[in-house]
């Protein structure tokens, strides 16, 4: 169909704003010549001036018809010329059926008509337009019949208003997190990131997320405690104040420091105003809630004054004194510590030590205070105690015999010293290790009476706190846990147990436990799917876990009526699948899958093949395919193996792990010998390779030239199978003649049919996983048949290499790591099925492809895309002696012309999509029948036509048959989705088989019986005639277009993006009707209706700075997406008005009105000698009166967005309300501020014009005229 003719809707997209539809020159049904002259179909369009109400929103008739000599023609009154002009329509073929109560009934009239019956059509249509069901189902309005002829009336129900775009929720670890806060009242942690994001936790399934718009890493965070507000410190020298009393924390003010840099903060219990400790050695004092600096600032020169000649340094701890709030000490770099007195505006004593702070920690008592150093000591000193420390410790350090100082050690970056009622204070470190111990891994040590205890972590610590009773400085701190924030995990401590064990942790941040490589995300799935995943999930749980409940337990969950159950499944690098229980906002890993147990882990170093390419990850999952109504499984792996698993609720032991090994690469062969010499081509349908599952992996696997060697070794020794999902058949490819094979690209599973598909730049191949054979393996070129629309010129031929041992050129050219990760492309020129039972050898076509032979099998994990030599970013591995990529900007743009006639000598048609359906295998069939469809990297979407025996014994038995039936439909671009839909515009899903537990041992007849009930309801067209029209949607890169079947006529077509190309393309159930949804590699995300093509919306929402995204990005049911935005967090975003409207219910609290825990008893003895905790009233020092105001040059105030907009979604009630007036008072505050700097703004330059004319006056006073 090289040839076909489809018809443009240009013209009618630019008056229609977009909407698709078919030309009014061309006739719908353009055929090609292999269509039947007699059948033609009509368009029609309804006329402006009739208004019909009953009729659907944008309802399009199509008549296609076989147009054989008419008995008894109709004829009708022609519509108005006027209107008939002004459309330019055939009028001699279209009419127009005026009939009482119905919307407007349509029929094609041609000097050849079959006789048919009239009433039968009207009454259908009149049933249709007024059917007034929000959803078009079979029962409420069933397509026209007109005997064998397929006119279809669909009602597309899906407008632009059913669709925005916004993010929801982000799960995951924060990537490289920088800092961390807890509110003891309130209970939330806060974690800050290198990109300036900040992630709040609360209870399990409350969290939230929010990004500082400059994406400066957070350097301090700092709760106002049970206040509902924290404050943020960030690199580019700014303070924010966030709003946590709404869903969606917002940003209440700014202040930026522009003469001086940030180092450190202090924000003490209960008090607004906030220390800021510089670079230069400086402490100012902001006011939190108006966010004006103070006048009050602490100088170094004046902190310090003689005790030291040089600069002490950046102040690296701020703290007062628990029992005096009047006395601050303040910690330099250099190791200087001085106790300040607000009031009387002077240091009361400077502690010296000669090596580096690093933390100051408080004894609650206010009498005494350590430090840690760079040295690997802590130093614990007396408040009045001058010039030497009372305790010197090093907690790692080998205390030698004769009195030396101790070995220094790696420095303790942090440390906190916690008071308990009963019993020894705890001392809580992180760092300090002794520098001999090379390659051990970060520690927190916590010392308790004579007691130490070195708790090892996985990865490096970030940050630590102590979670204590009491948030209340001045009280004994009765710790409880420690919070550690490593670089990659988040550990929480139980002190209260012995051994110190760990809570369990609810969050979900081990998605990264192993790098993700892709995803799979499903909305409505089978009810009873998570509880049959998390029954078998709840087994793996590891023990030794704290009993007690996990302590971060703050805000309230969503109050959301999303009910429906949402499966999001990962795959890893390390071999792992994951399931996810994503549904109402939350995130819960269900059941964690290890695929690698199929396979020896330690691969024997004789097997050539295998060293040579041992990569980093070999068991890297590549693609997955999923039936969730059968609950099978297929993961294709990035060592071109497939796991084909079944689930179980038993367990059981494997013998033997069944294998089945595919030889899927073009042959070398002379052109003048197309047998090459071997003579296995005229033995490929004969005798297939592997015709049984054998036993073990592959005897061929010791021939001397490494031939058929698969990349990784399947286990030989009996598997143990836990509950959930076992293995039931492993697929692989093998390396043929020294070539690895290529990556599989494409992947789908038909659990009704029992068979897997896949495919990769050779080929395709089909796996019956019910008998355990391969039933085909064929070449790309070969499901053209005759009709190939390339002109593939074979190349001259190469001459054939002498294989020394097979391996010879393997490191030929540099072998970096650069190269390692490029695709291989094979000297490959055409490809045998030696395992393919159903083949013939007549129409084998050569093509040379006449690229070098990179040996090296590519680990890149990618997208199917990467087989196109002109994406840039994606591993694409040159011929050798082409010219280098330096030509090509290194961005996602697209300079190839997308009318391909001629294959490029170096393309390779990969496949890349598959969809299994019941539907019209050929051109003009009458019944459905199980088919494959196939779209491949070069655009074109193919058909093969399943025969599948008799259920039941004859099924164990008789091979399946699939037969390729052409080409249908050529595109721009890779075909990157395949769809069915019925003629009312319902989704047609594939069959599926319900699941059946497989280990039952019963016999073989109650089980089939079991396998054969399907389910009521396969799709909601399932009712219908089977002679009513399907329609196909095939989406490309670059455009999307609709089939009519069985009449293969392109009756829709939408070109979606000239200058980009579509990264992800799914065809989504939404509530009410069907779209397609596209995410584009320019960041634009589109819906598109179906079978219109209608744009439904487009929203430039994210570029592509990461090809993680592309990688990672899925689509799903009810509006719903997610990808993977930074290593270790999912982003879920939604594109249903629904949801968005729904979110702020949906969304969890943060904040809840507690009552602050009342202050410690001062007790008698206490008030009456003084002693006790001295309160200090800061506005009298810090205020504008006392202190004066800050120089303008040294902050700039910026208020925030998250003013009086910010708290529509704040707290209601009481708290909101308070909330509400505070914020404002204190932007009317802020305005009087404003008006009073413009004030003090005038006055200043009135003085100084007062003053350059008095000066002018003095100057000029004593000048005679002359003298000027």
């Amino acid at each position: 169909m090289s040839d076909e003719r489809v018809s443009e809707a240009s013209s009618g997209e630019e008056r229609g704003g977009g909407r698709a539809e078919p030309s009014h020159g061309d006739a719908v049904g353009a055929h090609s010549p292999s269509t039947s002259p007699q059948r033609r179909s009509t368009i029609f369009f309804l006329p402006p001036h009739h208004h019909h109400h009953h009729l659907p929103p944008f309802s399009v008739y199509v008549a296609s018809q076989p147009t054989p000599p008419t008995r008894n023609p109709v004829r009708v009154a022609p519509a108005s010329l006027a209107w008939r002009r002004k459309h330019a329509l055939k009028c001699e073929d279209s009419f127009f059926f005026p009939r009482e109560k119905s919307g407007l009934n349509l029929c094609s009239r041609s000097d050849n008509m079959k006789k048919f019956n009239i009433r039968k059509v009207l009454d259908g249509l009149k049933e249709a337009s007024s059917s007034s069901s929000s959803t078009f189902s079979s029962s409420s309005a069933p397509s026209v019949q007109v005997g064998p002829q397929d006119n279809h009336l669909v009602q597309e129900n899906l407008q632009s208003e059913h669709f925005q775009l916004c993010k929801t929720v982000r799960h995951g670890f924060p990537y490289q997190p920088s800092s961390m806060a807890f509110d003891p009242v309130q209970k939330i942690l806060a974690i800050g990131t290198q990109r300036g994001a900040l992630r709040l936790f609360g209870r399990p399934g409350v969290e939230s997320y929010c990004q500082h718009e400059s994406e400066a890493a957070v350097i301090q965070l700092q709760f106002l405690i049970n206040e509902g507000a924290l404050v943020s410190a960030l690199a580019d020298d700014t303070v924010h104040l966030w709003n946590l009393r709404q869903k969606r924390p917002a940003i209440l003010h700014s202040l930026k420091f522009s003469k001086e840099r940030i180092t450190f903060c202090h924000l003490p219990f209960q008090s607004k105003w906030l220390y800021i400790g510089t670079e230069r050695g400086n402490v100012h004092i902001v006011n939190v809630e108006s966010f004006m600096l103070s006048g009050y600032v602490i100088m170094w020169n004046k902190a310090i004054e003689l005790s030291s000649k040089a600069h002490p340094g950046p102040v690296v701890h701020i703290s007062d004194n628990p029992m005096d709030e009047g006395k601050l000490i303040i910690g330099y770099e250099s190791g200087i510590v001085v106790l300040w007195d607000l009031k009387s505006k002077k240091a009361d004593y400077r502690y010296t030590y000669d090596e580096a702070i690093h933390s100051v920690a408080w004894h609650h008592e206010g009498k005494q205070f350590t430090c840690s150093h760079s040295d690997g000591t802590l130093t614990i000193w007396n408040v009045r105690g001058q010039g030497k420390p009372i305790q010197t410790i090093t907690p790692h350090g080998k205390q030698p015999k004769d009195g030396k100082k101790p070995e220094p050690c790696k420095p303790i970056l942090k440390v906190e010293y916690k008071t308990t009622r009963i019993g020894e204070p705890f001392i809580i470190l992180s760092g300090g290790l002794s520098y001999d111990t090379v390659g051990r891994r970060p520690c927190l040590t916590v010392m308790h009476g004579k007691s130490t205890a070195v708790l090892e972590m996985d990865y490096p610590i970030v940050d630590f706190l102590t979670l204590c009773e009491t948030p209340y400085p001045n009280d004994f701190q009765e710790p409880y846990a420690v919070v550690v924030l490593l670089e990659k995990d988040l550990v929480v401590i139980d002190l209260a147990q012995n051994g110190y064990p760990i809570f369990e942790n609810p969050y979900p941040l081990s998605i990264h436990e192993s790098p993700v490589t892709c995803c799979e995300y499903l909305a409505d799935c089978p009810v009873d799917l998570i509880p049959a995943l998390y029954s078998v999930g709840s087994r793996q749980k590891r023990q030794g876990y704290s009993k007690k409940e996990w302590p971060i337990s703050g805000g309230n969950w969503g109050q959301g009526t999303q009910s429906y159950p949402e499966i999001i499944i990962t795959g890893h690098a390390d071999g792992t699948v994951k399931f996810w229980d994503a549904s109402a906002m939350m995130l819960q890993v269900l059941y964690k899958l290890k695929t690698a147990k199929v396979f020896d882990r330690n691969r024997s170093k004789e097997d050539k093949g295998s060293t040579e390419v041992s990569d980093e990850d070999p068991f890297a999952i590549q693609l997955m395919t999923w039936c969730p109504e059968s609950r099978m499984l297929c993961v294709a792996g990035v060592s071109a193996n497939i796991i084909i698993y079944r689930f179980s609720k038993l367990e059981v032991t494997t013998e033997v792990v069944q294998l089945l090994e595919v030889r899927m690469q073009y042959e070398l062969n002379d052109m003048e010998s197309p047998e090459g010499g071997s003579g296995e081509q005229t033995s490929a349908g004969a005798s297939p390779q592997t015709s049984g599952p054998p036993s073990h992996p592959s005897t061929s696997s010791n021939n001397s030239d490494g031939s058929n060697m698969p990349c990784l070794k399947v286990r030989s020794t009996q598997l143990k199978q836990s509950p959930g999902y076992q293995v039931d058949l492993v697929v692989q490819l093998v390396w043929v003649s020294g070539e690895p094979p290529h990556q599989i690209t494409s992947l789908a599973l038909n659990s009704s049919y029992g068979l897997v598909v896949f495919g990769n730049s050779n080929g395709l191949a089909v796996v019956d996983y019910i008998q355990k054979t391969i039933v085909l393996n064929m070449a790309t070129v070969e499901l053209y048949g005759s009709n190939d629309p390339y002109q593939r010129q074979p190349r001259s031929p190469r001459k054939s290499r002498q294989p020394s041992g097979g391996l010879c050129d393997i490191n030929e050219g540099s072998a970096t790591s650069e190269d390692r990760c490029k695709s291989p492309t094979s000297a490959a020129v055409i490809m045998h099925a030696q395992d393919g039972v159903l083949m013939t050898n007549s129409n084998l076509q050569q093509f040379y492809n006449g690229a070098g032979r990179g040996a090296k099998m590519s680990r890149k994990l990618s997208l199917p895309t990467e087989l196109k030599p002109d994406l840039v970013l994606l591993s694409v591995c040159p011929p050798r002696g082409a010219n280098p990529l330096d030509h090509r900007d290194n961005s996602f743009s697209r300079s190839r012309s997308s009318s391909v006639t001629s294959i490029d000598k170096e393309a390779k048609e990969a496949l890349l999509s598959f969809q299994f359906c019941e539907t019209f295998a050929r051109k003009g069939d009458s019944t459905l029948s199980p088919c494959l469809y196939v779209g491949t990297s070069l655009g074109s979407v193919m058909a093969l036509a399943i025969m599948l025996p008799p259920a039941g014994e004859q099924r164990q038995l008789q091979p399946v048959i699939l037969s390729p039936t052409g080409m249908l439909i050529r595109l721009k671009g890779s075909i990157m989705r395949l769809a069915f839909m019925d003629s009312a515009g319902s989704l047609l899903p594939p069959a599926n088989d319900p699941w059946f537990e497989p280990n039952v041992s019963v016999d073989g007849e109650e089980r089939e019986k079991v396998r054969k009930r399907r389910p009521v309801s396969v799709s909601p067209s399932s009712s219908q005639d089977l002679n009513e029209g399907q329609y196909a949607v095939a989406c490309s890169e670059k455009q999307a277009k609709v089939l009519s079947l069985p009449t293969q006529t392109c009756i829709y077509k939408h070109s979606i993006t000239e200058t980009s190309f579509i990264l992800r393309a799914d065809v989504v159930q939404m509530s009410n009707g069907v779209c397609l949804a596209c995410f584009c590699a320019n960041g634009h995300i589109m819906t598109l209706s179906l079978p219109g093509l209608r744009p439904l919306m487009d929203v430039n929402y994210l570029p592509l700075t990461d090809m993680r995204i592309a990688r990672t990005f899925c689509f799903t049911n009810l509006g719903q997406a997610m990808y993977m935005c930074s290593p270790t967090e999912v982003q879920r975003i939604t594109y249903s008005q629904d949801t968005c409207e729904n979110l702020q219910e949906m969304l969890g609290e943060l904040f809840t009105p507690v009552e602050t825990p009342e202050a410690p008893n001062r007790g008698f003895f206490k008030g009456l000698f003084g002693g006790g905790a001295q309160s200090l009233d800061r506005e009298e020092l810090f205020g504008e009166l006392a202190a004066g105001r800050a120089s303008r040059s040294l902050a700039q105030h910026m208020p925030g967005p998250g003013g009086i907009e910010g708290m529509k979604g704040a707290a209601s009630g009481v708290v909101g309300d308070l909330a509400r007036a505070r914020i404002a008072l204190d932007e009317r505050g802020q305005k009087l501020g404003e008006l009073d700097e413009r004030t003090a703004a005038m006055m200043a330059s009135a003085d100084s014009f007062s003053k350059h004319a008095h000066d002018m006056m003095l100057k000029c006073k004593d000048k005679k005229w002359y003298q000027f």
